[in-house]
């Protein structure tokens, strides 16, 4: 199967907004007032949430999008609206007076949450009908609709939003929540997983029981299909006019469960909306969350990660490439389960030293990609007379390394721009930095979920010590 061109696809999500919000720092203490770690913030990161992330999972896989739903008037609204925008999805946001935006802050430590503290009072006591009547108009130019349902309020006329779709034929999906699945009657298709579809259905002892209650489902709500997703076991998509399917899970790791059901949806909506026929779509969704489980809080698929994990396992390449052939691996690694260090440098004469420093690097993981600095960001950071060896050279005396699998050059100072980019599950840098916060790029991989490490310094080794041996040799 090959992925459908998302550019096409054009999908209208609406439901209930929320701002995720994670506090990081180190512990090394207990309070003196109660015995819980004492976590000195570090960094404040802002993450989607809720239908945002669904709008965002689209916005990544290069669709068009739009998103509708409540807020408050706040500093919350105005940082969810921005991280949307920014992604290029269009906030459709009704900004209600004396009402806090949704928001979830999780306080992070050593990439464990120690506690989830969440601000909001729901939307249940609003109208929504100013609500309707901007998703009747939007709808026109959108081909698939999804309705993320929280239970926070925006889609308290949920059978409205499915009748208005219903009338103007149009796909409409949605990711239920609660126990009284009778207000999504008419829905083209919901996306319950095994915990609220057995809370509905009753305990299913195997997937003949889920065959048999989930089309008796459909039939009693009047669905055209019923996707359950089934965690580790994969999911059931079912429907009243093809034999049931079963699809395996595609997680290799499981590192975080927030927002899986998010990209199930997203993926299946902007790929309905890209054309794919139902059973493809529910190929790629598996596909995705198998890929999303794998990182850190709510998260996105992209379109290289989906494609890496269709090809399937491929021959391992190395060498000197550009990034974007380089983010193309990472997904391939990523899919195989391979974990990926990154360092980076000026490299410019090769020598002992550094040998040994990526030889330590390289037994970190199971790829090592090395940044090289370009001739003129060389010369800005060492001065005219660097680098000795010209960018070629160097990353080619790089690329010849066992341990080396990927050379790349970045044209900055720094490598922060290509490191938020490649996001490798461990960064390192050698024992000349003391902080990890003084390594570039170090924020986007901690935030990301992965780690940052110093390594122990190589003494005797010096590209300026070789310099100044040559000099001192060539005086008479």
């Amino acid at each position: 199967m090959q992925l459908p061109n998302y550019s096409n696809a054009r999908v209208l999500v609406v439901g209930d907004l929320m701002l995720d919000r994670y506090w990081h720092g180190p512990t090394s203490r207990i309070s003196p007032e109660a015995p819980v770690p004492v976590v000195h913030v570090k960094q404040d990161e802002f993450r989607a949430g809720g239908a945002g992330n669904v709008a965002l999972n689209i916005a990544a896989l290069g669709g068009k999008v739009s998103v509708l739903g409540f807020t408050g008037e706040d500093q919350a609204a105005n940082a969810l609206e921005k991280l949307l925008k920014d992604a290029g999805v269009l906030c459709l946001f009704q900004a209600i007076p004396n009402y806090p935006t949704i928001t979830k802050l999780r306080v992070m430590s050593r990439h464990q949450q120690l506690i989830r503290l969440d601000f909001e009072d729901g939307f249940h006591q609003i109208d929504s009908d100013p609500l309707l009547h901007l998703y009747h108009a939007e709808l026109m130019q959108s081909q698939v609709a999804v309705l993320s349902d929280y239970g926070k309020g925006t889609l308290n006329k949920v059978q409205q939003f499915i009748a208005l779709a219903r009338q103007l034929r149009k796909p409409v999906l949605v990711d239920p929540k609660g126990s009284d699945f009778s207000i999504y009657r008419n829905a083209t298709l919901i996306t319950p997983n095994l915990g609220e579809f057995e809370a509905v259905v009753g305990r299913c002892n195997d997937e003949a029981q889920i065959v048999e209650r989930g089309l008796n489902l459909i039939e009693t709500l009047q669905l055209d299909a019923l996707l359950v997703t089934r965690g580790e076991h994969g999911m059931s998509l079912l429907s009243k006019d093809a034999e049931p399917l079963h699809l395996p899970t595609h997680a290799r790791e499981v590192f975080d469960v927030t927002g899986a059901g998010d990209t199930v949806i997203s993926v299946l909506a902007a790929s309905l909306a890209a054309k794919k026929t139902l059973a493809e779509a529910t190929q790629l969704a598996n596909i995705g969350a198998g890929i999303v489980v794998g990182k850190m809080g709510t998260a996105t698929v992209d379109t290289d990660e989906l494609a890496a994990a269709l090809q399937g396992p491929r021959a391992r390449h190395k060498g000197v490439c550009t990034l974007p052939e380089l983010l193309k691996e990472r997904a391939a690694a990523k899919q195989n389960g391979e974990k990926i260090v990154a360092t980076n440098g000026c490299f410019d004469i090769l020598h002992p030293g550094h040998v040994r420093y990526l030889q330590q690097a390289k037994t970190l993981g199971d790829r090592l990609v090395v940044l090289v600095n370009s001739d003129d960001s060389v010369k800005r950071l060492k001065g005219p007379e660097r680098p000795v060896n010209g960018l070629a050279h160097r990353m080619e005396m790089l690329a010849a390394l066992e341990c080396v699998d990927w050379v790349v050059e970045f044209a900055e100072d720094t490598p922060k721009q290509a490191i938020d980019q490649l996001l490798p599950d461990i960064l390192v840098k050698g024992g000349d930095y003391t902080d990890i916060t003084s390594i570039a790029g170090h924020d986007s991989v901690l935030a990301a979920g992965g780690e940052v490490k110093i390594l122990s310094f190589i003494e005797g080794h010096s590209t300026t010590g070789i310099i100044q041996t040559i000099r001192d040799k060539s005086r008479p």
